[in-house]
């Protein structure tokens, strides 16, 4: 493995799917979040910031995890395997995680839905980039 070439897949990926956490986990049904404020650890008037730079470190470390399982499978000379993988990755780890804590919680089961499909996006978005600059 040509390991500049993953890490730039990691942080292409990286860089491109935190605009579609932003969407998919922040914008997308913002106001279902401010019907439970007691489910979210920001009080009124605390900053963020780190919040989200360990949110986005997480999600970077999701990048290369599913670059990685990627690489060692096969995916990335397979045509479209890549999205295949997304799809059974997803199925596999967030979307039980998220649908118990909708069943759970006091989560709203659209935000739910737009966490699961926020999710999808970042591994099929990791899943192109790889492909495109791994291959």
């Amino acid at each position: 493995m040509n390991w500049m070439k993953f890490a730039e897949a990691v942080v292409v990926s990286g860089v491109a799917a935190s605009f579609t956490d932003w969407l998919f986990m922040g914008v997308l049904f913002h106001k279902k979040y401010l019907e439970t404020p007691e489910m979210w650890r920001l009080k009124t008037g605390e900053s963020d910031t780190s919040k989200i730079i360990a949110s986005s470190i997480i999600g970077l470390v999701s990048c290369a995890a599913f670059t990685y399982l990627c690489f060692w499978t096969g995916a990335l000379i397979v045509p479209r395997a890549e999205l295949r993988m997304a799809a059974i990755a997803w199925l596999a780890a967030p979307v039980p995680v998220i649908l118990s804590n909708v069943i759970w919680t006091r989560m709203h089961p659209l935000i739910g839905f737009s966490h699961s499909l926020g999710w999808l996006a970042r591994f099929v978005i990791t899943g192109l980039v790889a492909v495109w600059l791994m291959h």
